[in-house]
């Protein structure tokens, strides 16, 4: 399996099934942990690094965790694949421009993913389509614990997992989701679930994690602490009191838009979609923010010639990695919002 084989198929967190995905489009699980024996990665050297990168590698595929997995060694990657695996959620912007000896092993299917030498020496993530944390701490635990059979792992008795950042002391455990909250957006409330997100502990990210933006409406919702807590607790607060509360605004927030404003509901939808038909140039920005309209738009029955698997697609292939994968060669920026333009017309007409 190489990275070429990814290219046509969807990816795990835009497969569009799962508990409530209307609003939440995928649930990961991520888990920091660090070998005995060995520095954190800022006070590694050159060396230290290598020899991590290659232990853990040779553990990883001893563990046999999956039927078919694949690595990728990412300082030897060319900067188009690295963006490429950031696109599809295998390695975080932190991990791509590193640089240092490290990589990452993923399974066929893109539901597990392993970072090396990203911020701690191993970072383990579990995805699931919609909301599905159980199912994911579940094959996540099973996953550590294959390792724990082949590693030690650095652990306090007082404090649990050590780990780089002090915020995931303890557990090592990150929850978050990935939410569509147009209708928010739209009705001015979503600074209101910012601030009560704070005041919970809670990050809100943009698409691709720390230091990116929101895009088309899609926000990162994670734990920010771990000392102290178990896993159970973690995924129990975060599953059944905060997520709740959150979906539970965004559909009120529909339902409002839907009684009081259903005439500009489907002129967003629809306008959103002439737009992505008629467009000669058009971005990434922009892509994402009429895709997102149109998704609302499919959720609330308004926009019936569309379906959600087209446009979930057209969300990662017009990523610009992925256009320029899609075309195998590099392209300025205005050369892919051509050839992005003419991709999403020729989808399209083919619905």
């Amino acid at each position: 399996m190489n990275l070429a084989d990814l290219l046509h198929r969807p990816t795990e967190w835009l497969r569009g099934t799962g508990a409530i995905n209307d609003v939440v489009i995928s649930s990961r699980i991520r888990l920091a942990r660090n070998l005995v024996g060995m520095p954190f990665l800022t006070r590694c050297s050159e060396e230290q690094l290598h020899e991590v990168e290659h232990r853990l590698k040779k553990k990883i595929f001893q563990a046999r965790m999956a039927d078919d997995v694949a690595y990728v060694d990412i300082p030897a990657s060319g900067e188009l694949d690295r963006k490429f695996l950031v696109e599809r959620h295998l390695i975080s912007r932190q991990h791509a421009e590193g640089s240092h000896s490290r990589g990452v092993t993923f399974s066929a299917n893109e539901t597990m993913a392993i970072m090396i030498n990203e911020e701690d020496h191993l970072r383990i993530q579990i995805l699931r389509s919609g909301l599905e944390l159980d199912e994911a701490i579940a094959e996540i635990n099973r996953v550590d614990q294959l390792l724990e059979e082949q590693l030690d792992f650095a652990f306090h008795r007082r404090y649990g997992y050590l780990t780089a950042c002090p915020t995931n002391v303890g557990t090592g455990l990150r929850v978050s989701v990935m939410a569509h909250l147009p209708a928010l957006k739209m009705t001015g409330e979503i600074e209101k679930v910012f601030r009560a997100a704070r005041d919970m502990r809670l990050a809100i990210r943009g698409l691709y994690g720390e230091g990116t933006e929101a895009t088309g409406d899609f926000f990162q919702i994670s734990n920010q602490t771990t000392l102290g807590r178990s896993e159970h607790q973690i995924i129990k607060d975060f599953s059944t009191q905060t997520i709740p509360h959150i979906i539970d605004y965004e559909r009120r927030a529909r339902h409002v838009l839907l009684k009081e404003q259903t005439i500009a509901i489907d002129d967003k939808a629809h306008r959103a979609l002439a737009t992505l038909h008629a467009a000669k140039l058009i971005s990434s920005e922009e892509t994402m923010y009429l895709l997102s309209l149109v998704r609302l738009g499919i959720h609330l029955g308004r926009c019936n010639k569309m379906d959600i698997a087209t446009v979930n697609e057209l969300f990662l292939r017009t990523q610009p990695a992925h256009l320029q994968k899609i075309h195998n060669r590099t392209m300025e920026p205005r050369e892919r919002a051509e050839a992005r333009a003419t991709y999403i017309h020729k989808r399209l007409d083919a619905v």
